[in-house]
């Protein structure tokens, strides 16, 4: 079986795998407070709880896009899971052409999810990917990876919203009643999905211009749901397309693990 970890900025997302199917699968907040003990320690629970022991892992996947918390992650798994992990940087083999201006400066994130798209749905594509940032990323349809666009995450315009105003309370991000929000909440809740809805739209019709007309929208993230609902230029919700990119870069670097 294969661990898959990806360490955001807001959250952990892990999936165990056994073969191409993906199984228990969590979402825990990110905390950097948290020593390596504590991490291994949730984390075999975690493992337990999806009925696999230690020593039935073949093996563990890290994609992470922070750098001071990636080392306590990397430890964690040594001492309490395995000792054979990959990590996801510039010296893996993606399988796909980057075409970025400088390489090592894009995401693990990112080229797992591009990995996963040119896999699973080829290109050309758009992968909206709603975390701590909301970021595009754009696939040729040579299933080369060209580049994209970061934007503030949803999240991070709530919490703006709530701490440099004097009178905007916070608010749970999901869907108002109508667009036009008839008090304070709802007015928040409206610019943050709709807004957000059209900001996607937005963005998708740009890069469609640029990628070609048979373009596929993908969503995955955290908060991709709360927009996929409202719009239809996107065409598949891929929640864990991440873990599924991190399955794929296993596969194709399996010769370091053997």
């Amino acid at each position: 079986m294969l661990l898959t970890i990806d360490v955001g900025n807001t959250n952990l997302t892990i999936g165990l795998f056994e073969g191409t199917k993906l199984g228990a699968r969590w979402r825990l907040a990110t905390d950097h407070e948290r020593m390596p003990d504590e991490y291994g320690l949730q984390m075999l629970g975690l493992l337990q709880h999806g009925g696999c022991s230690p020593a039935q892992l073949d093996g563990i996947c890290v994609a992470s896009v922070v750098p001071p918390l990636t080392p306590r992650i990397l430890q964690a798994c040594r001492n309490y899971l395995s000792e054979d992990i990959l990590v996801i940087d510039e010296t893996v083999e993606t399988g796909i052409k980057i075409l970025y201006e400088d390489p090592r400066a894009v995401g693990a994130d990112r080229i797992a999810d591009a990995v996963a798209v040119c896999a699973l749905y080829g290109g050309p594509a758009c992968v909206v990917d709603f975390g701590t940032a909301t970021t595009f990323d754009a696939i040729t349809a040579e299933g080369e990876y060209l580049g994209g666009a970061i934007a503030p995450g949803i999240g991070i315009a709530a919490e703006a919203l709530f701490m440099r105003t004097a009178k905007l309370p916070r608010v749970d991000i999901q869907a108002p009643p109508s667009v036009v929000g008839r008090n304070t909440v709802h007015a928040i809740q409206s610019g943050l999905v709709y807004g957000y809805v059209a900001l996607v739209e937005g963005m998708v019709e740009r890069f469609r211009r640029e990628l070609g007309p048979d373009m596929k929208v993908i969503a995955t993230g955290g908060l991709a749901e709360v927009i996929a609902n409202h719009t239809n230029v996107i065409h598949h919700f891929a929640p864990w397309l991440t873990l599924e990119g991190l399955r794929i870069l296993w596969e194709r670097n399996r010769s370091r693990h053997e």
